[in-house]
């Protein structure tokens, strides 16, 4: 059996680390313009390294810090490519599509739920 794989891919070299690198800004200015959740998410990331970087932490909890604000930015951006999936294959209610929907949200509230414990704990640490 062949694999057959998309006219789309990219097939390599220094051109595909390029056209990677444009996808990827496009897509960060695509949540930017349409997604609210992003934009609410992005102010707490640069909020969140601002503190990180005032706050008296090491090094590592500072790297912690930042990265789980990221996760949180990363599951953000997986759950709207779910949703724009769903949207695009249709617009019609269907229980699979309101459960596809439903995990990638379930996703982004434990990622923050994550977040929130992480920065609790690295401040109580600190702190307390």
């Amino acid at each position: 059996m062949e694999h057959q794989t998309s006219e789309f891919k990219s097939k390599g070299g220094f051109k595909r680390i390029l056209d990677a690198s444009s996808y990827t800004v496009q897509g960060l200015a695509m949540a930017w313009r349409i997604e609210h959740a992003f934009r609410q998410e992005v102010l707490v990331f640069a909020l969140g390294v601002i503190f990180a970087f005032v706050l008296p932490v090491s090094g590592f909890e500072r790297l912690v810090l930042i990265g789980v604000l990221m996760l949180v930015l990363i599951v953000e951006l997986i759950n709207s490519a779910i949703e724009a999936i769903v949207d695009r294959i249709s617009l019609e209610r269907h229980p699979l599509s309101k459960n596809a929907k439903d995990f990638g949200s379930a996703a982004v509230g434990l990622t923050v739920l994550l977040a929130a414990i992480t920065w609790g704990t690295v401040l109580y640490n600190r702190f307390a």
